[in-house]
């Protein structure tokens, strides 16, 4: 049995592991990894890009980042995350703002300690992020539009640091930024539309409170077709091997989250649309391993 102190330690762990989104800095660990290995250094040898100390450096750098960027953004949704998200919150909340708000400044130190490690070019890379991820939880998130671009540019920014890494400028990998980008896209406004009641009580100025829900559903629509399109053009100009069960799985599941939107009314209605676009996130990323199932093998 656990003593009262040893439970409030590990329930302080959960909560910080709430406030950073540790399930989601893991995903994008293993996106960063499988996406370096599948497209990105295609052409390398897989123990060299497992063992290259500097992409190892560079996805610790984009850990510490992402997770700074959730505690700041909890910081300043405090109010609205206990209208939106009540029991998610009580929990983040068994952690201190002052002990928040240490571990957000340790965690950029630590970033551009590990980007000092690769060069002084990443470092200024890494500053900009940070610099980029405070201006948008401080200014930019409660502007309509404009803060969901800079939220989904902020997103896939990760993924170009290794990008620029390794130098890789094959158009593939424009085809599938943009699928990502209109993707999160797509997840932001959504949760825009699933956290309406805060926004509308503390005046954020999102898509759905300024012009509405019907020219947000109208919006995502549209985005939902771009990225149909988008999956399209991968499918027939693209070698993506299996992968392109997934891109068929997310026409099928788009056209699914298209019907449910206009049917929607509820924020339950909006969580789950959100949900949709977060499976079908979470599978690209695995599926990366379907372009060439034999890789690994052939590649140790």
């Amino acid at each position: 049995m656990l003593t009262r102190q040893q439970k409030h330690i590990l329930l302080k762990f959960f909560s910080l592991f709430s406030v950073v989104r540790g399930y989601n800095i893991l995903v994008v660990v293993i996106a960063q990894y499988l996406a370096s290995i599948y497209i990105f250094a295609h052409d390398k040898p897989l123990k060299q890009v497992l063992f290259d100390v500097n992409l190892l450096m560079l996805v610790l750098a984009s850990s510490a980042t992402i997770a700074a960027g959730y505690i700041i953004n909890n910081f300043y949704d405090s109010e609205k995350d206990l209208i939106n998200r009540p029991r998610k919150t009580m929990l983040d909340r068994l952690v201190s703002q002052n002990t928040k708000l240490s571990f957000y400044f340790v965690l950029n130190f630590l970033a551009v300690v590990f980007a000092s490690y690769v060069s002084f070019k990443a470092v200024l890379f890494f500053a900009l992020y940070i610099f980029a991820i405070w201006l948008y939880s401080h200014k930019f998130k409660k502007q309509p539009m404009t803060g969901n671009l800079v939220s989904a540019i902020l997103t896939v920014t990760p993924f170009f640091a290794i990008f620029i890494y390794y130098k890789n400028f094959e158009l593939v990998i424009f085809a599938h930024a943009i699928f990502l980008f209109l993707l999160v896209s797509m997840r932001e406004l959504t949760k825009d539309l699933e956290n309406i009641k805060g926004d509308l009580a503390l005046d954020y100025k999102t898509v759905p409170v300024v012009y509405g829900e019907k020219t947000s559903k109208l919006m995502l629509t549209v985005l939902v077709i771009l990225t149909i399109i988008s999956g399209i053009v991968i499918t027939l100009f693209f070698k993506i091997g299996y992968m392109y069960y997934f891109f068929y799985l997310s026409v099928m599941l788009l056209l699914f989250f298209l019907l449910i939107l206009w049917k929607s009314n509820k924020r339950t209605h909006y969580l789950i649309l959100h949900n949709i676009l977060k499976f079908i996130i979470v599978a690209g990323v695995f599926s990366i391993l379907l372009i060439d199932v034999s890789v690994v093998l052939n590649r140790l």
